[in-house]
């Protein structure tokens, strides 16, 4: 067998250089942290309106208007229920390591968790607050594919801890662009459990915030929540909002 002449081989080596070294790989975890910054205030707070619309078969369909306050630097938000009027008042409050619910009509406080729905929505509490992937969760693979027109990192995430609602995520992530386009929750067994898709952003500042996100059952066919976002706003809120006596004191 005849041996390359050098200097072909060095050729090739410039104009491939791939069969010299392999190509370097993405930096997922980076990518991680670069999609939590992009769509989390640590400078300002955030504020919004979420329409929430859960459809189940067989029932009428339920809408929700919430007004969320989020301060991501001290990771508290608080959710307050302004429709439909028999929900007015009720609220989400998380201080610290703790998730209250109040409720109004009682005038009381209980525990919650961000593992909970929202209502009887398919949304979680934990989609209202700040994004926090790279900090919950390790990659376990990757790949490259299309969703639609957009090249995107199909990754694989196992939590690191016990308190995200699901330990297994699949995402889909837009490379040019790091924003999550589709998510599918797994449970510890490998079982499917919901999808999420985030077809709408929309810029807030220098951030970009989800105006659109379909949540949709894989275990109840059928059942799916659709939740649009208005009247965002990055102005600074008073401590007192992230507070019980807040609660209290709107629905008086």
């Amino acid at each position: 067998m005849k041996k390359i002449p050098i200097f072909i081989l060095s050729l090739l080596l410039l104009l491939f250089p791939s069969l010299g070294a392999r190509a370097a790989e993405p930096d997922l975890k980076a990518i991680l942290r670069t999609v939590d910054e992009m769509s989390n205030f640590e400078n300002s707070d955030f504020s919004a309106t979420y329409t929430i619309v859960s459809e189940k078969p067989g029932e009428e369909t339920s809408v929700f208007t919430v007004r969320m306050f989020r301060r991501d630097r001290s990771d508290q938000f608080l959710l307050l229920f302004l429709e439909p009027e028999i929900q007015k008042g009720q609220g989400y409050l998380q201080l610290e390591d703790n998730l209250w619910f109040y409720d109004p009509e009682s005038r009381k406080f209980s525990h919650s968790s961000l593992k909970e729905n929202l209502e009887d929505s398919e949304t979680k509490n934990s989609d209202f607050r700040r994004s926090s992937l790279a900090e919950d969760y390790e990659v376990d693979s990757y790949s490259e594919n299309t969703l639609g027109k957009y090249q995107v990192y199909v990754v694989d995430l196992v939590a690191n801890n016990d308190e995200v609602p699901y330990p297994r995520l699949k995402l889909w992530i837009h490379k040019e662009q790091p924003l999550v386009l589709k998510v599918e929750n797994y449970s510890l067994s490998d079982r499917l459990m919901r999808t999420a898709y985030y077809p709408k952003y929309m810029k807030v500042e220098e951030r970009f915030i989800p105006s659109r996100m379909l949540f949709v059952d894989e275990l109840k066919e059928g059942e799916k929540t659709q939740v649009t976002i208005k009247d965002a706003s990055v102005a600074s809120l008073p401590d007192s909002v992230f507070t019980k006596a807040y609660l209290e004191r709107v629905n008086r």
